[in-house]
């Protein structure tokens, strides 16, 4: 089972992702965030409210991303 493991904010809307294969990933979540809970994290200041639940990312608004999802949109760092 996909899970991540570490999250860093790199900038914007930009995460480096690192999963439990050792891959590390960057994702621009800018174009995903949009309607009504993604959507909040157009400010800045709740995008980087973020911290690590058992297997992904999840946001204080409750807003959390599989981790198949991060893994196939993310870049190879």
């Amino acid at each position: 089972m996909l899970k991540v493991t570490d999250v860093d904010y790199v900038k914007d809307y930009t995460l480096l992702l690192t999963f439990n294969d050792g891959v590390r990933k960057v994702c621009d979540l800018r174009p995903y965030l949009t309607g009504e809970v993604f959507g909040e994290l157009l400010d800045r200041n709740k995008f980087v409210q973020f911290g690590l639940t058992k297997y992904t990312i999840e946001w204080a608004n409750g807003a959390d991303l599989a981790p198949e999802f991060l893994y196939d949109i993310g870049k190879v760092s």
